[in-house]
């Protein structure tokens, strides 16, 4: 078993999990009001783009799981880096996203979900 490749897909689960209960519940609580259709539309939209990332989660965390598990043998060590690639590109793009959006009231220390994508990126390099 690879120690660092589960260490990131209990990461992983863990966010898919806290993603589908506790950010869908936050989200929800924002509706808008149903008489507002433009906002609902993009309301609607931001629920459904979440959801996806939802999707994604869970799928990189039982890919995870699958290869600290078994033996890729040579393809392992490519489907690793290429998972640890993508955990940084997620904070990468999580960092110029609040970046871009400058919102005084919103810090990246608040919202450290970048901090967690490049840990695991690390943790996946490591485990290469």
């Amino acid at each position: 078993m690879n120690i660092w490749v589960f260490s990131v897909a209990c990461i992983t689960l863990a966010a898919f999990l806290a993603h589908l209960i506790i950010g869908t519940r936050e989200t929800a609580s924002i509706a808008p009001a149903a008489s507002d259709d433009k906002l609902t539309t993009h309301w609607v939209q931001a629920m459904c783009a979440f959801q996806m990332l939802s999707v994604d989660l869970f799928i990189v965390a039982v890919a995870l799981f699958g290869i600290a598990f078994t033996d890729l043998g040579p393809l392992e060590r490519p489907a690793i880096l290429v998972l640890s690639a993508l955990f940084f590109l997620w904070g990468l793009v999580w960092i110029i996203q609040m970046t871009w959006l400058n919102r005084s009231a919103v810090t990246l220390w608040r919202l450290p979900h970048w901090l967690v994508w490049f840990v695991c990126a690390g943790l996946l390099y490591l485990g290469r």
